[in-house]
């Protein structure tokens, strides 16, 4: 071992020995592979384009599992269906490509992908995959079509007495904590000769009671919390509750919920894109309440 290592030795009063010419590209793919384990995916793809040795070790299987949700194979089954065609011709790298991307499930109505950084889960729920007390109504709720959404649509509520959201979703989160969020807006935006403008004719009713956001699991979890919506022309993320996964070898149910049900008056120009379920290290990411 000392010989093989010989050459890292400086010796001041030695005569120069000849250059190896050795460098990182020597280096055996094993080994750069297992470098690559305890990088985070971007850092990974930085050094494939260093040289042909972390190249080829950028694509090792092992590298990438190490990097996937423990349960990915359950997971490509409940989004695609049968993990093991949708699978059968990719490398981990590639299935790990495959999920950072938004893949939609249940109709459309859900997207969920993985955090490049992390490969942690995040989920969104379109309006549409809501079920809103009166949203067939046109005298209550519209849909209106906007860039500004993850899913190119919102629910747009003119004026209504009762407010009701309600939602569920039953997923086989990876284990970890999550943080789920409603995301809203007061007045409906619009754009003229490119600048973005807010109309906020319809809003009022909002400052007499707090809006209410309740969360719960088919294990027991419960969250319940209050807020005031006040800001206008601006989306924000409000925040309902946290649940944790322990056993991620089965699906968990979320229920989910947003209401203002005081019918003393009427309430108004809110516009409802999606609830979002991200990890709870993440909250700092989203603006919230």
């Amino acid at each position: 071992m000392g010989s093989s290592f010989s050459f890292l030795i400086s010796h001041e009063n030695s005569p120069a020995a000849p250059s190896l010419g050795l460098g990182l590209g020597d280096l055996p793919e094993s080994c750069a592979a297992s470098v690559l384990v305890y990088l985070d995916p971007p850092e990974i793809c930085k050094l494939a384009i260093l040289n042909r040795a972390f190249n080829g070790a950028s694509s090792a299987d092992f590298v990438w599992e190490s990097k996937l949700p423990k349960n990915y194979g359950t997971l490509i089954q409940r989004v695609f269906g049968d993990s093991d065609v949708v699978c059968k011709d990719l490398c981990k790298r590639d299935i790990y490509s495959m999920l950072c991307r938004p893949n939609s499930f249940d109709g459309g109505t859900k997207k969920v992908w993985l955090d490049k950084r992390s490969g942690k889960i995040c989920m969104s729920v379109s309006s549409n995959g809501l079920a809103i007390t009166g949203i067939d109504d046109r005298r209550y709720w519209s849909r209106i079509p906007t860039e500004e959404s993850r899913f190119r649509s919102v629910a747009y509520l003119q004026q209504i007495w009762w407010l009701e959201v309600d939602g569920e979703v039953e997923f086989p989160f990876p284990a970890g904590s999550y943080s789920l969020f409603f995301r809203l807006q007061l007045g409906h935006a619009y754009k003229r000769f490119g600048r973005r403008l807010c109309n906020s004719d319809h809003v009022h009713g909002w400052d007499k009671k707090p809006m209410q956001f309740k969360l719960s699991t088919s294990d027991g979890q419960q969250a319940t919390s209050q807020v005031y919506l006040k800001e206008h022309g601006k989306w924000i993320y409000y925040r309902a509750g946290d649940f944790v996964v322990v056993d991620s070898g089965k699906s968990t149910k979320v229920k989910f919920s947003m209401t203002q049900i005081d019918c003393t008056h009427t309430k108004g120009g809110l516009c409802v894109d999606s609830v979002l379920v991200y990890p709870s290290e993440f909250r700092k990411r989203l603006q919230r309440f």
